[in-house]
């Protein structure tokens, strides 16, 4: 059965998404610990990030760097963390959260609500920014 996630990718389940390639994507949380909480995942179902092949797993990584520069340049934030957990989804991801302390990466604290006006915006405002540092 696929995953949520794979929904995404077919284009079955809507999602405010940030950026794009081939193999990879990369989505805002709708139960986002800060604005701009963004999910990557590989378009190809994988339920365990370390049973990625290497040269995708690397590739993964790299995309997730450029989403994260992106979102660092249009957030206010301190730094974007970066959390693998791969327990709530049956497919691997990485989660981008920015972070203005530690606190910020505390999954058992109260998430955040955004009007779907409001993550569009932000999604829209990393996805240029992605953009146009890819030259795009």
């Amino acid at each position: 059965m696929p995953s949520i996630f794979s929904k995404i990718v077919a284009g079955e389940i809507p999602a405010h998404k940030v950026a794009e390639n081939d193999q990879f994507l990369a989505f805002l949380d709708i139960n986002p610990l800060m604005e701009g909480h963004t999910l990557v995942i590989p378009k190809k179902e994988v339920d365990y990030i370390f049973d990625i092949e290497d040269k995708a797993f690397a590739d993964f990584h790299l995309f997730s760097k450029r989403v994260a520069k992106a979102i660092e340049k249009v957030i206010a934030c301190e730094r974007i963390g970066v959390t693998v957990m791969g327990l709530e989804v049956p497919h691997a991801h990485i989660h981008l959260i920015p972070m203005l302390s530690m606190d910020d990466m505390n999954f058992s604290r109260q998430k955040l609500s955004f009007t779907h006006e409001e993550l569009a915006a932000t999604a829209k405002k990393i996805s240029e920014q992605f953009l146009q540092d890819s030259g795009v």
